[in-house]
């Protein structure tokens, strides 16, 4: 990108092309490889210019965390509200977005296990982790909830929440393992497990979440 272009984006798409940035050199350094100096040559800005929008390194740090983990979120939720119809299809799309592409990246989880090292020490970074978990566990709830009600299941907040929980830890595992791609299976099989299996932990008729693609699904 072109300093002249930089320089006519909006202010939001300026942090968003420093974070992005970051993440890159975060990948390709480690959090003290990723200078200031390196993120504002990636971007193809001056220095100056990323200690404006940030403050400091560890300030854009912070920001190209939140900003990972809002991406993964984003990603799949748009995902299912571009799925027309039965809430048992948004709720599929869901799942499904989390463990393929763009999501299932091994960039993206060994970026991810960077930066969650932090959290046990930095109470910044722990706050922007239970900021992140706690918008796919209440995403997850607003999914889970009216299917079970389709079906005739329970479905208090509590037993949502308790499945939103389960249902977190199923993705979270497929999509690590997936994403580092030990060679044991292939990765076309993860979207059918990871569907199969929420049927079964909530309680639904086989095939209830596991059907064909439709021209709606991407």
């Amino acid at each position: 990108m072109s300093r002249k272009a930089f320089q006519r984006l909006s202010l939001d798409d300026r942090r968003r092309s420093l974070m992005e940035a970051t993440l890159v050199c975060v990948a390709q350094h480690g959090l003290h490889g990723a200078t200031v100096r390196r993120i504002a040559e990636e971007a193809d800005v001056t220095a100056g210019l990323v200690r404006h929008y940030f403050g400091s390194k560890d300030d854009m740090i912070r920001n190209a965390y939140a900003y990972l983990v809002g991406q993964l979120t984003t990603l799949a939720s748009d995902s299912a509200r571009r799925t027309e119809g039965e809430a048992d299809l948004q709720l599929r799309q869901f799942l499904r977005a989390n463990v393929t592409m763009p999501n299932l990246s091994e960039q993206k989880v060994s970026l991810w296990a960077t930066f969650i090292g932090r959290v046990r020490y930095d109470p910044q970074f722990a706050e922007i982790h239970r900021e992140g978990y706690r918008e796919f566990l209440n995403l997850l709830e607003a999914l889970v909830e009216p299917v079970l009600v389709a079906h005739k299941r329970p479905h208090s907040a509590a037993i949502c929440k308790r499945h939103a929980i389960a249902l977190n830890g199923l993705i979270d595992g497929l999509w690590m393992e997936g994403s580092l791609n030990a060679g044991l299976y292939s990765q076309a099989l993860l979207p059918d497990i990871l569907v199969e299996a929420s049927e079964r932990l909530l309680g639904l008729p086989p095939g209830s979440l596991s059907k064909p693609q439709t021209t709606q699904e991407h």
